[in-house]
């Protein structure tokens, strides 16, 4: 969720050029991440969901508490949408077994 803000900092990847490399740091360690929680079992849809519900709810906080975006009711109670079904599909996707079908076995 801290990657987003570097685009609006660095005028699209025009200007500041420090803040440009620290985003393209901060994206590259958040790919890692989520590649890492694909690795470590974690179903890659829940991870992409988890990954881009956070980002974005996140994303949005911090643009209303930086930017002053807008706070209406309507677009908290999305924010909430997308917390939630990302955190059900965390807490509700079944955890692969060693039985389970993967990539590698054949």
């Amino acid at each position: 969720m801290v990657w987003p803000i570097g685009f609006k900092y660095t005028n699209g990847f025009k200007t500041n050029f420090g803040i440009m490399a620290m985003t393209l740091a901060i994206m590259m360690l958040s790919f890692a991440l989520m590649s890492l929680a694909t690795a470590r079992g974690i179903h890659v849809g829940t991870a992409y969901a988890v990954w881009t519900g956070i980002g974005a709810s996140g994303t949005t906080v911090l643009g209303m508490i930086l930017f002053r975006e807008p706070r209406d009711l309507f677009r908290l109670l999305c924010i909430a949408l997308i917390v939630a079904g990302a955190a059900g599909l965390k807490f509700r996707t079944p955890t692969p077994t060693l039985n389970s079908p993967t990539l590698h076995s054949k």
